[in-house]
């Protein structure tokens, strides 16, 4: 995780870490990373004089715009098993929330639980049980996409107002559709659903707007003027990550421990970074400047990873699930809950 100077968040880890290294370390990531901060000093002045251009907001859609699976997670399995003629497969509310509960989320394996329960087709093959399920899935999926985008999807409570807030106090807001489940079209429209006044006070982060952004062009390579630039990049980020794996091992040997450390991001989670980045550089603000609004735990390990705070609201899909490293836990907008002025004044630390 990258840690910065922030106005509005100051890792407490940040202490325990500077004291574990030497004041003379070489560590490369740290020398790399203080010197790519430096230029927002200057940012942090013209902060101090426009109170409101502290704070950035960036949203995701799956579970923070919408709840799809507290209203239509269950319904589309119905309809995907209709499509594929399984007339002896439904799954009311009960049976659903025991599967969920059960299975801790897995579609797969609440699919198999519940044909292992119920008995499989009898003109299905042993053989062929993984084929079905996926098939299953994918009719299931077909479903999901067509219910988010009708009109009869709502979005979530308060939702709007929060908006609105932000707005009339000036500060921006981004949605990042780029790594959604729902995809980036669908993702779309599903904010057209705010309406074109609304949505003419956003700002969206999709897969074309990482891409352009300055950090997705460097991290794309659309910024090097020739392949040994390329490899040059590559050669340092495997010296950082050497790096990390050395220290690592030098502190588990004085502990004793074995350690395997992978520190390198995997594909889907370099995505999720460059689109916090690509978000924080639409919001004009340093990735520390921005408050991440999650609903899933993939775009809380980016935020950590990137130093951004992150605030996640929980959904049906995540009612019981942990997130230790978020800086807090929500259950939707407004009220008690998740409001501009609580982002504001910190009090959601």
């Amino acid at each position: 995780m990258e840690f910065a100077s922030c106005s509005i968040l100051r890792p407490q880890s940040f202490s325990a870490i500077s004291h574990a290294f030497p004041k003379s370390s070489t560590f490369p990531g740290k020398c790399l990373h203080f010197h790519r901060f430096t230029a927002f000093s200057s940012l942090s002045g013209a902060d101090d004089q426009n109170p409101s251009q502290k704070l950035a907001v960036l949203l995701e859609v799956d579970g923070v715009l919408i709840d799809a699976y507290r209203l239509g997670n269950r319904q589309t399995f119905n309809v995907a098993f209709k499509s594929l003629g399984l007339d002896c497969a439904n799954w009311t509310e009960p049976v659903y929330l025991d599967l969920l509960r059960k299975c801790a989320g897995d579609e797969e394996k609440m699919l198999i639980m519940y044909f292992n329960r119920i008995g499989w087709p009898s003109s299905l093959p042993t053989t062929e049980k993984e084929s079905f399920v996926k098939n299953v899935l994918q009719k299931k999926k077909t479903a999901m996409d067509e219910y988010l985008m009708s009109n009869s999807l709502p979005l979530r409570p308060g939702l709007e107002e929060f908006l609105d807030d932000a707005y009339n106090e000036g500060i921006p807001v981004v949605i990042l559709t780029s790594y959604s489940k729902s995809g980036d079209k669908i993702s779309r429209s599903i904010i057209e659903k705010l309406g074109h006044e609304r949505v003419s006070n956003l700002k969206i982060v999709g897969d074309k707007e990482v891409e352009q952004s300055s950090y997705g062009q460097l991290v794309f390579g659309k910024v090097f003027s020739s392949g040994a630039d390329q490899e040059i990049a590559k050669e340092a980020m495997k010296a950082v990550s050497a790096e990390k794996q050395r220290i690592a091992e030098e502190v588990a040997s004085m502990l004793k421990l074995n350690v395997d450390l992978d520190t390198t991001p995997s594909e889907s989670l370099q995505k999720i970074i460059a689109a916090l980045r690509a978000g924080a550089e639409s919001a004009g603000l340093a990735v520390c400047n921005c408050v991440l609004i999650a609903g899933s735990q993939s775009g809380v390990a980016g935020a950590e990873r990137v130093g951004m705070p992150c605030v996640v609201l929980r959904s049906s899909l995540t009612a019981r699930a942990e997130f230790p490293s978020a800086n807090a836990v929500m259950d939707g907008f407004g009220g008690a809950d998740l409001t501009i002025s609580k982002l504001r004044t910190k009090k959601w630390l």
